[in-house]
């Protein structure tokens, strides 16, 4: 295969190595029910008239699977920070002690855990997409190195490859969802 090829197929790959990324990152902020730092990975905290990330103004523990613990490095960060967990809309009622902020992690219900095995599919078809959208531009790359001249069977060979990476991409996606439903349906 000729260099241009190959770096559209690279190209390809990167793209969907993003979609995939993305998609464990969305992942990420859906909880399943046990608590984890990851979900106050969407607050941000005014710090001296700057917008933060939680996790750069506090220490954030997980002190059993149900309790979530904010310990912010600057006592008077307390209630900035129990201000920025209720606006950041989790579903979550923080409570201020005066040294940390505690977060008791609710049961979820099993309607709940619908709505989120919902929501990761929507993640997952977007996941999905990024994926074919990078199958398409590789294809149309392709066909503009067929018509200046790449030889027809080259080009074939680099389109079959592209469908290849998508079709194992994309099962990625499905294996990585299933994983997410079961936590989020496990009781």
């Amino acid at each position: 295969m000729t260099e241009e090829i190959n770096f559209i197929i690279d190209e390809a790959k990167e793209a969907m190595e993003g979609a995939i990324a993305h998609l464990e990152k969305s992942l990420l902020n859906i909880r399943a029910g046990k608590a984890s730092p990851q979900m106050l990975g969407s607050v941000f905290v005014d710090y001296y008239g700057s917008q933060t990330a939680l996790s750069q103004v506090a220490n954030i523990n997980v002190p059993d699977p149900r309790t979530l613990t904010v310990t912010p490095w600057e006592k008077n960060m307390l209630q900035p920070i129990e201000k920025a967990i209720m606006i950041a809309n989790l579903g979550l009622n923080p409570m201020n002690n005066g040294d940390m902020i505690i977060i008791n992690i609710p049961a979820l219900t099993e309607e709940r855990r619908r709505d989120l095995v919902k929501q990761s599919k929507g993640e997952a078809e977007d996941a999905k997409i990024g994926v074919r959208n990078a199958r398409k531009d590789a294809n149309n790359d392709i066909k503009k190195q067929e018509k200046e001249g790449t030889s027809e069977d080259i080009c074939k060979g680099a389109e079959d490859d592209i469908q290849k990476l998508t079709d194992a991409y994309i099962k990625r996606i499905d294996d990585i969802l299933a994983v997410k439903e079961a936590e989020i349906m496990k009781v």
